[in-house]
């Protein structure tokens, strides 16, 4: 059952994780293919959705160790209509697989989550193209259109919310904050921004998230960060202002690299776990004063998000104490 759907535990003030960089880590340190970065088609066979349960335990142990919250991501980034159909899927087995996702988070929550470690479910959607590009831009309501059969879908589980990751547009995100509406469904917004701070489309982060609040009377439970490395925003946040406070989640990237740089890369950059650790945690202190929705992105594993916990633990007070 949904859970926490009408009160999102990590709306408190105690620390929640993440996992780190699903995709990549299958892919790379795995040796899992993934066409089109696409985790969902593990789902299909019996030893694809044990590497999926194994990748996701391992993360909610780390939660239950430090004693945090645990959002679970689930494994359908790239589980939407068009994405699903380059992989052969028909509407109703991309509907089956969006479900058969959740079901593997259920089976989680049950093993892990305590009175200290509560744990939401998060239905993931990803933008429609590429997570680094807007080529292809929709409008609101074509986007609206496009990803409402997988947020009805995800809204029919046991999901407690959407989470919209690496967001490279504002028009896709405000479709997708409008379909999450109808589908009476708590939903986050991440964008991704490139090295200068600003959305692939070019738009400064700031204007993207008061763009769509303004498009949907402040829908999003709150927004995110992720896909890029903490040296690509933080010059451009500012703690005073009301936009920096709707920011609540972080999934950074290991690497300092550029999205173009990633993308030609046929190794997996690791970066620096303890340095990253220490950046969340400056973060939090300076900039991103409501920030408490860690984990990680494109090439992070448990050892980032390990270290993240190390580093921030002590500026939360414990989920398990919230009211």
């Amino acid at each position: 059952m949904a859970r926490y759907r009408s009160a999102l535990p990590q709306l408190g003030s105690g620390l929640f994780l993440t996992d780190g960089g699903l995709e990549t880590t299958l892919i790379f340190q795995d040796g899992i293919e993934l066409p089109d970065f696409a985790a969902f088609i593990l789902l299909k066979q019996a030893r694809g959705e044990a590497a999926l349960r194994n990748y996701f335990r391992t993360y909610a142990a780390i939660a239950n160790r430090f004693e945090t919250g645990l959002i679970l991501e689930s494994a359908t980034w790239r589980a939407s209509a068009d994405w699903g159909g380059r992989l052969g899927y028909s509407r109703a087995a991309l509907a089956d697989a969006n479900r058969q996702a959740i079901r593997l988070l259920e089976d989680v929550r049950s093993e892990f989550e305590t009175d200290k470690t509560r744990v939401a479910i998060s239905g993931c959607i990803g933008p429609r193209g590429d997570g680094y590009s807007p080529a292809s831009m929709m409008s609101e309501k074509e986007a609206e259109a496009y990803h409402a059969d997988q947020v009805q879908t995800l809204a029919e589980t046991a999901a407690d919310m959407l989470g919209a990751l690496t967001m490279t547009c504002v028009e896709e995100a405000i479709g997708i904050v409008r379909a999450a509406q109808k589908a009476a469904m708590p939903v986050v917004v991440s964008f991704t921004v490139e090295t200068d701070g600003r959305l692939p489309s070019g738009q400064p982060l700031k204007d993207a998230i008061a763009q769509v609040d303004a498009a949907t009377s402040s829908l999003p439970c709150y927004y995110m960060i992720n896909c890029a490395h903490p040296v690509h925003f933080d010059h451009v946040l500012s703690p005073e202002e009301p936009w920096s406070r709707r920011i609540r989640g972080l999934r950074a990237n290991a690497s300092r690299k550029s999205h173009t740089e990633l993308n030609d890369s046929t190794e997996l950059d690791p970066g620096n776990p303890v340095e990253l650790g220490a950046q969340y945690a400056e973060l939090k202190r300076r900039q991103l004063l409501d920030l408490n929705v860690l984990g990680g992105c494109c090439g992070t594993d448990p050892r980032h998000i390990e270290k993240i916990a190390q580093a921030c633990a002590s500026l939360f007070r414990k989920a398990g104490t919230e009211n």
